[in-house]
């Protein structure tokens, strides 16, 4: 079963050594969706919504939010992003019946990463 999570922030970033508009300076309103993959406890939940707003927003929305991504992931590309939260969020979402499954960065509506942390790095 799967259970997701979605959370927005606004940031600021430019592609480094990228020759395109991209490489200048501007933002998007991100759209971060988190999915965990397990089973429901005796609770009847997988885990609760609660504990995942509590967790993404202490490693991902606090330091994510109104930045300039280039001072936390130099190359800010969607690729990078989605690789480096998976790795903040990897460990405090996984438990007894559950773990982080997927994520999905959206740039813009149209333009979006998915990422299940076990592609080639």
């Amino acid at each position: 079963m799967f259970l997701t999570k979605v959370f927005k922030f606004d940031s600021a970033h430019n592609l480094v050594e990228y020759h395109g508009k991209c490489e200048a300076l501007h933002g998007h309103t991100y759209r971060l969706e988190v999915t965990i993959e397990g089973t429901p406890g005796q609770d009847g939940m997988i885990l609760d919504y609660g504990i995942i707003k509590a967790i993404v927003k202490e490693k991902v929305i606090n330091r994510f939010d109104h930045k300039y991504l280039n001072d936390i992931v130099p190359q800010s590309s969607s690729e990078n992003l989605v690789q480096w939260i998976w790795n903040e969020l990897k460990s405090p979402l996984c438990g007894d019946n559950y773990e982080l499954y997927q994520l999905k960065l959206n740039e813009t509506e149209t333009n979006f990463v998915v990422y299940r942390g076990d592609q080639i790095q």
